[in-house]
């Protein structure tokens, strides 16, 4: 009783048809209004109206939100998630109504700099090979800097926080070198390795290496004494207490670490594509760039949000099922 009335029908059904009520709005506003920016230069020029990627993805979108609200009506484990999932649904939606009516419909936003979402779509379905291949490319690269970075970080850390005269040494360098961009280390890299992915797994490396380090070297240090006390009154020798009872209790700022070095590496990664490798999304970008094609560039941003934004998800999964013995506790 109590959750009916917290979770009214007419809220309900509000929530989970908003996909499709922003949809069917965005399919009025892109038949009913006219075309003020040129037509691209593309196969969209002849193509018919429903072979034209916008009006499709928002159509497609529009049933899949029906058909959610149904599955939701009767299936009420499904609720929570579409009473979650759906608005964000819709505010997407209207935001790619927004995207086509400020570019193609107004011309607000002047080609070649700005094209339409159709434009954008169409050009990454043109080019979904050599994209996908540039997303596994990149995916390769990134978890290679990612995991070295992460395993010197945790060594460093550790070391750091744990003996006082590593950190009496190690702390002066690491306020030296830490707050370096990685980027600057372009030239440096690239004479020490003739191979490009050695030197692009090094400068994401090291701009995850610094946030790992500093935060788990803070998680080590300030774990409580009286976890240290208890092990040792127990019998702990020197590893069993790194190992078992700091690295432990450091763990939600080593979270923290890996979180903002995940951050770091996608911040590198894209400038890292540009010390000689061949393929990757940022390599496509620049490639595009440089033949003005926008549309594909724009394509490009939206894979790697897409992208990043996965990883990044998934981090969270993880952090979740390893600190879920303090659920409740991280607001983070």
């Amino acid at each position: 009783m109590a959750s009916d009335l917290a979770d009214p029908q007419p809220a309900r059904w509000g929530a989970a048809l908003s996909p499709t009520a922003a949809a069917v709005a965005a399919l009025a506003a892109h038949l009913a209004l006219a075309d003020a920016q040129p037509p691209p230069l593309t196969w969209l020029a002849s193509a018919p109206a429903w072979q034209h990627p916008y009006p499709v993805v928002v159509a497609a979108v529009g049933a899949l939100g029906l058909l959610a609200a149904a599955l939701q009506a009767a299936l009420p484990a499904l609720r929570p998630a579409v009473r979650h999932f759906a608005p964000l649904t819709a505010a997407a939606v209207a935001l790619l109504a927004l995207w086509e009516f400020v570019t193609v419909k107004m011309n607000w936003l002047k080609q070649p700099f700005f094209p339409g979402p159709d434009e954008v779509f169409a050009a990454v379905f043109d080019d979904r090979a050599i994209l996908l291949e540039s997303a596994w490319h990149s995916l390769q690269l990134l978890l290679a800097g990612y995991a070295a970075g992460v395993a010197a970080g945790l060594v460093t850390g550790v070391l750091v926080g744990w003996f006082p005269a590593v950190r009496y040494w190690a702390m002066p360098a690491l306020k030296l070198v830490g707050p370096v961009p990685a980027t600057a280390l372009i030239p440096l890299v690239m004479t020490l390795w003739k191979d490009s992915f050695p030197c692009a797994v090094a400068l994401i490396g090291f701009a995850v290496w610094f946030p790992m380090t500093i935060l788990t070297s803070s998680g080590i240090a300030n774990v409580r004494l009286s976890y240290l006390d208890v092990a040792r009154t127990l019998g702990a020798g020197r590893l069993y207490l790194i190992f078992r009872v700091a690295l432990p209790a450091a763990l939600p700022n080593i979270f923290v670490g890996l979180f903002m070095g995940l951050g770091a590496s996608f911040l590198t990664l894209i400038v890292a594509e540009t010390v000689g490798v061949q393929a990757g999304l940022g390599w496509y970008l620049r490639w595009q760039q440089g033949y003005m094609e926008y549309a594909k560039v724009y394509g490009t941003l939206l894979i790697s949000a897409a992208f990043f934004s996965t990883l990044m998800t998934l981090l969270f999964k993880v952090r979740d099922r390893v600190l879920r013995w303090q659920q409740g506790v991280i607001k983070w």
